[in-house]
């Protein structure tokens, strides 16, 4: 059991974070007072044509409330508390790095990761999509107390949160758990710097995993079924895309497809990924077990449009094969 510290004042917090999801973490540590000694991210990326470094959104969000900002390349057991502030716990949300276990045995009140699933439910890189992609009709957050391996430590608060198997996308579902995650951090954190909580062990017997998504991953098979391809679909936008290729005539063009639904219209005619269009609907694709209605898609390099208009730019779409 971890011993009780009164005042929060006491409880030096150094923060990890990378990518958006970690803001509101970081907000909610501010707002219950505790010291943020520091805040870990990633060094700045290179983004856009021109490749212009960008810092993200953790550090944009960090440097306007004047905390200190670190940015290794790798994190070095050897050489970390000569680099970092002594911090008492550390609290990690979307970093995008590992941790090694040295670093993590150092904080006296140990490091407490936020994870956006319910462990152990897709423990690994792409929990949010995989709980669309799979058609889960539940997920949630885990605040748990990490150890060596990927989100295998103990847990210390759950919560869950519902998933509309039609309509959730993969922004809607990511916003609502990054301040979901946040609101179990104010309940939580202050429980356990007190010592009122003891953490419970995973179910290693019911863990399953998800990889880091590629770009390569957003390929469309047709020969699937359509909702399947559909929750793929609202899974994927924006990283890695939902994408096929277009066969049109000399050259071969990448299509990026971002809003779909399933119907009970069919075609008698054509295999997986032909395309075709019925009163109805000016664009439907087939698949391997029933069509998908295309709501909104765009050529490579081109804007994002709706359907009708796709199909007046490229109107030899119809009745072509998506591969």
């Amino acid at each position: 059991m971890i011993q009780a510290t009164p005042d929060p004042i006491q409880t030096p917090i150094l923060f990890f974070g990378t990518s958006e999801f970690a803001v509101p973490a970081l907000e909610a540590l501010l707002d219950l007072r505790y010291p943020v000694v520091g805040v870990v991210t990633n060094p700045d990326e290179a983004a856009g044509r021109r490749r212009t470094l960008t810092a993200c959104r953790v550090k944009i969000a960090a440097l306007k409330h004047h905390l200190p900002v670190f940015q290794p390349e790798r994190l070095d057991p050897k050489r970390f508390s000569d680099q970092m502030p002594r911090a008492d716990l550390y609290l990690v949300a979307a970093y995008g790095k590992i941790i090694p276990k040295q670093i993590l045995a150092a904080a006296p009140r140990k490091a407490l990761n936020i994870h956006p699933s319910l462990l152990p439910r897709w423990r690994g890189a792409s929990p949010i999509q995989y709980a669309i992609l799979k058609g889960d009709t539940k997920t949630g957050v885990t605040i748990m107390r990490m150890d060596e391996l990927l989100d295998h430590g103990p847990i210390v608060a759950q919560v869950d949160s519902d998933i509309d198997l039609r309509k959730t996308t993969y922004r809607d579902l990511h916003y609502e758990l990054a301040n979901l995650g946040a609101m179990l951090l104010k309940e939580t954190l202050p429980r356990w710097i007190r010592g009122e909580i003891t953490p419970t062990p995973q179910d290693d017997a019911q863990a399953t995993y998800c990889k880091q998504l590629a770009r390569d991953d957003g390929r469309i098979d047709w020969s699937g079924p359509a909702e399947e391809i559909e929750r793929m679909i609202r899974a994927f936008d924006p990283w890695p895309g939902a994408w096929t290729l277009w066969p049109r005539s000399a050259k071969i063009v990448r299509v990026r497809i971002v809003s779909s639904q399933t119907t009970s219209y069919e075609s008698s005619v054509g295999g997986p990924g032909y395309v075709w269009q019925n009163a109805q609907h000016p664009m439907l694709v087939k698949t391997g077990r029933g069509s998908l209605v295309i709501a909104q898609l765009g050529a490579e390099g081109k804007k994002i449009t709706d359907a009708a208009s796709f199909v007046r730019g490229y109107r030899n779409i119809i009745s072509s094969v998506f591969i």
